[in-house]
């Protein structure tokens, strides 16, 4: 285990699988200790707990609906009680479906919002109770705010209000010397892209040929940027979008 990030304490929402994990496990790497956030796939969630506690480092996993503004509470509460402090707040958690314009539902909006939107306010509120002078606040946003790809109306909405809260969240904690940057990746291989469809499929082609470097994104083009945002080496760093890309724009 690493040592950037030694005696800070972290959460990672939607930690299960995916970038979430990523980026939870490189974070105990560099020293922190992580609540991994989950909300339904327990196993996932404790296996990486697991697999950190293996590796020397420090974790546990809490279950929690981050739409809701009591099991956000909870969220925090959990790392106050567990670790005693809370220093690095990744938001995480999300949930992307497209669709043409014409069929979206009011279901389709609200899962959306409640989760992409909400969710990270409302953690984010908690979490401000208790972050201290140097505290880093990292949203995971999405390259599609720049690209705005069709039939990807809502999700694009919502990870475009994800850019414009990194900018107005840092004017408002930057006072308290609490830093908020965003990471925006481009097509990232996951199991959740996997499944959605988007991995081997011509869109992925497509991608790839856009991009500079020739190739999407893995987990471990992003989780590295994480750990950067949490230390002190980007402690001149706010409303910061970055664009994890390979250059697609």
């Amino acid at each position: 285990m690493g040592n950037r990030l030694d005696g800070r304490v972290a959460i990672v929402t939607g930690a299960s699988k995916g970038i979430g994990a990523g980026i939870a496990r490189a974070l105990a790497l560099a020293g922190a200790s992580v609540v991994v956030n989950y909300a339904s796939d327990k196993e996932k969630a404790e296996a990486l707990v697991t697999e950190i506690k293996a590796a020397g480092g420090n974790a546990v996993a809490a279950r929690a609906d981050i739409s809701k503004a009591a099991e956000a509470q909870t969220l925090v509460n959990t790392a106050i009680v567990q670790f005693g402090r809370l220093d690095i707040l990744v938001n995480n958690s999300g949930v992307y479906a497209f669709a043409p314009l014409g069929s979206i539902s009011e279901e389709h909006f609200h899962r959306h919002y409640d989760i992409n939107v909400l969710g990270p306010i409302l953690v984010t509120q908690a979490a401000i109770k208790h972050l201290p002078a140097g505290g880093s606040i990292i949203n995971i946003g999405s390259g599609v705010s720049r690209i705005t790809p069709p039939h990807s109306t809502v999700y694009t909405g919502t990870k475009a209000a994800i850019d414009a809260h990194t900018g107005v969240w840092a004017r408002e904690l930057g006072p308290r010397q609490i830093r908020v940057n965003s990471i925006n990746p481009g097509l990232v291989e996951t199991e959740g892209t996997h499944a959605g469809g988007f991995i081997g499929s011509e869109h992925e082609t497509f991608i790839a040929n856009q991009a500079p470097l020739g190739r999407t994104g893995k987990v471990s083009d992003i989780a590295p940027l994480a750990v950067f945002l949490a230390s002190d080496e980007s402690g001149w760093l706010t409303g910061e979008v970055l664009i994890a890309s390979g250059g697609v724009r």
